[in-house]
């Protein structure tokens, strides 16, 4: 399903229309397309995007793709790689292994941005591979959801695309548009902007904080905040998957339940398929999605991006896409959840002793 909004923003949770509009953009590039994502499969999807990357290559669009050395590890090929170098289209990985260097293999670019002649941009949760369209996956297709969007905020993040291209990895643009905002980690002003940024908007938080993530692993700080918005009266709801790709993260994850439903959090398991869906929403005014998770990795080791912005109508979008998601969901309650069996406690204590690897 895909909603507009002011001709500004375009929001997306269905990987199929999502893909479609992000070729369709593709083809009508006239000079420059820069493209950086964690995943790039070697897959149906993955090929569907080379061909038409190579394809404005050779009509003389200048073309950098910029992928993640261990996101793309088992899903992309060097026969792909070669493909898209012999297409014209210039390849660059991001922290490959290095044995004199092996501590910044941990820091990974998990960033998900499309930017099209500086004028049109997309970011999300979304990779690029068959487990997000249904046509190729099947009715068990990821859920997720990726933003397309104009204006002023385009051009921050080509600047953010070409200097991460260049290796600059923190950087110094942090005064952007009052409204809206690219949130990117680290800068020179705050290290950790992204958590920062989070735990100034649930303190501010009046009314409601919605949390959509797929691997909920916070740290002490960020906790006592959402608590504490929860004890003052905020309706405090997050939202999280039942079925996970990273077993251990939801086992670090479940860990953190039971003292969040005392402080008056509500927690939902979404059930039917996997969510990797990263959003929150404050108080229906104020909204962020990219490609962030809450946790350790996303704030403190991994370069990721996110969109945030006062717009009033996106907000009410992703709540409403919320809110939608809860429909599908189990509500966890305490008197249940402390019936689980003594194999999970276990488990939920051993995993969150890695939390900061997670």
């Amino acid at each position: 399903m895909q909603q507009s909004y002011m001709e500004k923003f375009d929001l997306f949770v269905d990987g199929d229309e999502l893909y479609s509009s992000m070729l369709s953009t593709i083809a009508t590039a006239e000079n420059t397309i820069d493209f950086e994502s964690y995943i790039f499969a070697d897959d149906v999807v993955g090929n569907q995007f080379a061909k038409a990357l190579v394809q404005r290559a050779q009509q003389g669009v200048s073309i950098r793709l910029h992928l993640d050395a261990v996101g793309s590890m088992f899903a992309a090929s060097r026969h792909l790689e070669k493909y898209l170098r012999n297409g014209g289209v210039q390849v660059q990985w991001f922290h490959r292994w290095n044995w004199r260097r092996p501590w910044r293999y941990n820091r990974r670019n998990h960033r998900k941005l499309l930017v099209i002649d500086n004028k049109i941009a997309f970011l999300g949760g979304f990779n690029i591979h068959k487990e997000n369209s249904r046509k190729s996956y099947g009715d068990s297709c990821w859920r997720d959801t990726h933003i397309r969007f104009e204006g002023p905020v385009t051009q921050t993040a080509s600047q953010i695309f070409d200097a991460f291209w260049r290796g600059c990895k923190v950087h110094t643009n942090d005064l952007q548009n009052t409204e809206t905002v690219l949130l990117h980690n680290p800068t020179r002003s705050c290290r950790h902007r992204l958590r920062c940024t989070y735990m100034a908007s649930f303190l501010a938080a009046e009314s409601c904080i919605y949390i959509t993530t797929p691997y909920f692993v916070p740290d002490h700080r960020l906790l006592k905040h959402m608590k504490q918005a929860a004890r003052r009266g905020v309706d405090v709801r997050l939202l999280v998957p039942r079925i996970s790709d990273v077993r251990i993260a939801q086992w670090a994850a479940r860990h953190f339940y039971a003292s969040l439903i005392k402080a008056g959090v509500q927690i939902y398991e979404y059930l039917p398929r996997v969510l990797h869906a990263k959003t929150v929403v404050v108080d229906d005014t104020w909204s962020a999605i990219g490609t962030a998770n809450l946790d350790y990795r996303s704030f403190f080791l991994n370069y990721e991006l996110t969109l945030a912005t006062n717009n009033h109508m996106l907000a009410k979008g992703l709540r409403e896409q919320f809110l939608s998601d809860l429909n599908v969901s189990e509500k966890i309650l305490l008197r249940n959840w402390k019936t689980r069996s003594r194999l999970s406690n276990i488990l939920e204590h051993m995993a969150v002793m890695f939390r900061r690897w997670l």
